[in-house]
């Protein structure tokens, strides 16, 4: 059976590869899986079908058979587990690309959306600015060290990885800002993710979607 992963139907992130679906399909990209995309609503995402694939009403999901998964850094872990070319072989290897993964999402991911939460939700607060700084400063600090970890490496142990994969999924995040531009050598660690071929096709494939939706088209992928 082929792999199905849902996504959004109308993607608020308007074709920027932000929308957690893409990190799931770059990594089927760089492990040569072929994939299909259903597209839910958000009203779709609060119904019982989605729910039971997703309690929380979010996206994506990971359908393979019998087996249903969410969470992204769950799903990505998966697909290198069971297919070559995310995962170094050597164990101690492996598990550090995997430490990597699990502090990509709970240790760099949280500041970052926190962020993103200040800025959309909270602008009209008399508190605002100052909360502002303060994300902003955790953010540095959390930068500040995976630059130094990081160095001059091309990637963050050894050769690309599921953790390199999650974590410049969340740097990603910060494209464009004066806050990741004050670190050239992650910058330039983004910018490597992104020019990787399977990071190219993933990228597109999400962005024909929100191309032919913003021309009235129906939504149809397919992955490789």
């Amino acid at each position: 059976m082929t792999i199905t992963i849902t996504a959004f139907e109308r993607s608020p992130d308007r074709g920027r590869g932000l929308a957690r679906d893409m990190r799931v399909r770059w990594a089927l990209e760089e492990v040569g899986q072929p994939y299909d995309v259903r597209f839910v609503s958000f009203e779709a995402m609060k119904q019982p079908a989605h729910l039971a694939l997703q309690p929380f009403g979010q996206i994506p999901t990971y359908e393979d058979g019998d087996l249903a998964l969410f969470e992204t850094g769950a799903i990505v872990l998966h697909i290198a587990e069971h297919y070559q070319g995310l995962l170094p072989d050597d164990p101690n290897a492996r598990a550090r690309a995997t430490a990597w993964l699990f502090a990509a999402v709970c240790t760099m991911e949280p500041v970052i959306v926190d962020r993103e939460t200040a800025r959309f939700e909270e602008g009209k607060e008399s508190w605002y600015e100052e909360h502002l700084a303060h994300v902003e400063r955790r953010i540095r600090k959390r930068l500040g060290e995976l630059s130094a970890r990081l160095g001059t490496a091309e990637w963050l142990d050894g050769t690309f990885s599921a953790g390199d994969l999650q974590m410049i999924s969340v740097l990603l995040r910060l494209k464009g800002s004066e806050i990741l531009g004050d670190y050239p050598n992650l910058s330039a660690y983004v910018e490597r993710g992104e020019a990787r071929p399977a990071y190219r096709r993933a990228f597109a494939a999400q962005k024909a979607v929100f191309l032919a939706v913003s021309a009235g088209g129906r939504t149809s992928d397919r992955g490789p």
